[in-house]
């Protein structure tokens, strides 16, 4: 029996009615309604429950998603979607700082660090942040210093916390050849054939052009495969990202932004536009101040004038400051500068969002990656150690954070080479050309978009 994930309409009522209460909603009633017919609950790890449900349910359900749709939203006027009302409640909206390119080996190194970012941070993926901690323990790996391994580690831990099925056969340090295909990566690419397509002004509807083009629908997850399936379905952008989506302020637009931070250095408030129409297509709200906010980070990071902290401050500029992400940021930038045990920063993150936000969710995972740049002080071994070690979304907080601190470090030489050398300068993908690419042709492609008027 085939049960897709992320698409499930009695999947997504769980997730939508759990999103609503984020939002200010009143859900309740209808909660109530799904209950009492016998509803399941959204599945906690996995995409999909394992059971299909009967033909009434999955009605019910797609009725109910349409009805939580038009509850109205209490915290609409501090977290809007349009640019310029997003524009007009940022007071300190960033002119541009420089006009300088960054050079294709700090792009080299920016490629790099999200890769050893993302590898680090696959076969972790989805375990609970304890599981982390005592699989890493069980090797002498913690604070994390390098890739996980299997060599070592108890058969009764590995019984309880087995690795990510997926990942583990590419990802354990014991099996690295090259970099394995993750959407991680695949975004960044698929942004980079934008820019080549349509340029720096690319359209909202070019996004959707070229995601039907050239992204397999079997590579999207979460709010991309609802996007995906919309479009399918006739749906027009931006409203993509709405219908019956109730993934659309979870991480994904946040993975695509580096290109947009590459393309715009010096100029935090292009990179945030660019990365607002690219994040349209699936989120709204703080799903797309996650990308703003990483994008406009990205581009003062890739000036090489400015160190992690100024970089963090640039990005909060762009996105409203009453919202849910600006506080989280804030919270957790506070929180790494005031304990000195990073341990302690991440369990008082768990202990705000862990009850409320789902693993995957952007407020407690852009939170997290600023709290690992702010306490490793943007040192690339520091920032990815953190990242991964505090659990969530493991593989896309690494690979972001794994980004900016390679950048800022300017070079690949900078990186140390037990992280590096694994990758063979070789990344798999199905996006594209791009398979089998080396880092340093993306570094020269980069390149050649971020230096295009």
């Amino acid at each position: 029996m085939l049960r897709l994930t992320w698409v499930q309409p009695e999947d997504l009522l769980g997730h939508e009615l759990n999103q609503a209460r984020l939002d200010g909603r009143e859900p309740a009633a209808i909660a109530a309604r799904w209950r009492a017919a016998g509803g399941p609950d959204a599945p906690a790890a996995a995409g999909a429950s394992a059971d299909r449900p009967s033909r009434y349910l999955r009605q019910l359900a797609e009725d109910l998603l349409d009805e939580l749709a038009d509850l109205p939203d209490r915290l609409a006027e501090d977290e809007p979607t349009d640019l310029a009302a997003i524009r007009a409640l940022c007071p300190d909206w960033q002119a541009p700082v420089s006009d300088l390119t960054p050079t294709p080996t700090g792009l080299e190194a920016a490629w790099l660090g999200r890769a050893v970012g993302c590898l680090l941070g696959k076969p972790v993926e989805k375990l609970p942040l304890e599981a982390i901690r005592r699989l890493a323990r069980s090797t002498g790996n913690w604070p994390l210093g390098t890739y996980f391994t299997a060599k070592g580690v108890p058969e009764d831990l590995l019984r309880a916390h087995p690795w990510n099925r997926r990942s583990a056969p590419t990802s354990l340090a014991e099996n690295i050849d090259g970099m394995p295909e993750d959407d991680d990566l695949n975004y960044p690419l698929l942004n980079l054939l934008l820019l080549q397509r349509h340029g720096r002004r690319f359209t909202l509807d070019d996004v959707a052009r070229l995601w039907l083009d050239e992204l397999p629908a079997g590579r999207t997850f979460t709010a991309e495969r609802i996007a995906f399936r919309n479009l399918l379905s006739g749906i027009e952008p931006p409203h993509t990202a709405r219908h019956r989506n109730p993934f659309r302020e979870w991480i994904g637009a946040l993975i695509r932004a580096d290109v947009h931070g590459w393309t715009n250095p010096g100029d935090p408030a292009a990179a945030a536009e660019q990365a607002h129409t690219d994040a349209t297509l699936t989120h709204t709200a703080n799903g797309v101040y996650a990308a703003m906010f990483t994008a406009a980070t990205i581009a003062c990071a890739a000036t090489g004038t400015h160190d992690v902290h100024a970089c963090l401050r640039t990005g909060l500029t762009v996105i409203p400051p009453r919202s849910r992400l600006s506080e989280a940021i804030r919270h957790a930038v506070r929180l790494a500068h005031e304990h000195a045990d990073f341990d302690t920063v991440v369990d008082e993150l768990h202990a705000t969002y862990g009850d409320t936000h789902h693993w995957v969710h952007a407020v407690p995972n852009t939170a997290l990656i600023a709290a690992a740049l702010t306490h490793a002080d943007g040192d690339f071994t520091g920032t990815v150690s953190r990242a991964v070690g505090g659990g969530w979304d493991t593989d896309s907080n690494g690979a972001t954070a794994g980004g900016i601190a390679a950048l800022l470090a300017g070079t690949p030489t900078a990186l140390p080479h037990h992280w590096t050398a694994p990758l063979k300068n070789r990344l798999a993908t199905s996006v594209g050309d791009f398979n089998g690419i080396g880092f340093d042709t993306l570094a020269h492609l980069t390149h050649r978009e971020a230096s295009r008027p």
